[in-house]
């Protein structure tokens, strides 16, 4: 069940640049690596409701149901042009300072989840993902799935991990310049906003 082919397609997957590895890396280089890794914990647990919803078959409900889908995923475009004027202000939680003000690891953890929480295709992503994966044995059905999102969610945690130390590492050389934390900002901010962009014309 949990073949090669699954943790080669797990791992593609995981290491493509999307919204929580981009958040784990601005709070690796805005705060440092105990940030990343808060961040890292926090994108990984925000997939847990989607895994569910796949097992469970609700993201088969989400993917018939046009309005709930447009609900979450507006919630989710609010949420990521949120996250793009935090990084665009001086004084946001992910503005990138060389000095800035270290947040609590909860915090951090919570803003991650809610980032993938809010992303409806999530759901519909791990529905289409992972039955291909199992034996076909449906009295294990259920417990197969909760293990191959378990694979899952330790390989997004080891990946997104590998991201934010990475770019903690980094972060003493980058930040000596006003100039490059400047452009990091307005780069983070530009993603985010084109994340929610690209999120407002997914259909279900």
């Amino acid at each position: 069940m949990i073949s090669l082919q699954f943790l080669v397609t797990a791992f593609v997957v995981c290491i493509a640049p999307g919204t929580g590895v981009i958040y784990t890396l601005a709070l690796g280089l805005g705060q440092g690596r105990r940030a990343a890794i808060a961040a890292a914990v926090g994108c990984t647990f925000g997939i847990v409701p989607h895994i569910m919803a796949a097992t469970l078959g609700l993201a088969a409900l989400l993917h018939t149901s046009a309005l709930l889908f447009q609900i979450v995923k507006f919630a989710g475009v609010a949420y990521l042009l949120y996250l793009a004027w935090q990084a665009l202000t001086f004084d946001g939680a992910l503005s990138i300072k060389a000095d800035g003000e270290r947040q609590s690891g909860f915090l951090i953890a919570r803003r991650g989840a809610l980032i993938n929480i809010l992303n409806p295709k999530l759901s519909i992503f791990f529905l289409a993902l992972l039955p291909p994966f199992l034996s076909g044995n449906p009295a294990t059905a259920t417990t197969e799935m909760l293990l191959l999102g378990a694979v899952f969610m330790l390989m997004t945690f080891a990946v997104f991990l590998v991201y934010g130390v990475f770019a903690a590492a980094a972060r003493d050389r980058l930040l000596q310049s006003a100039a490059v934390m400047r452009w990091l900002n307005r780069s983070f901010a530009a993603i985010f906003a084109a994340l929610g962009a690209r999120l407002a014309l997914e259909k279900a």
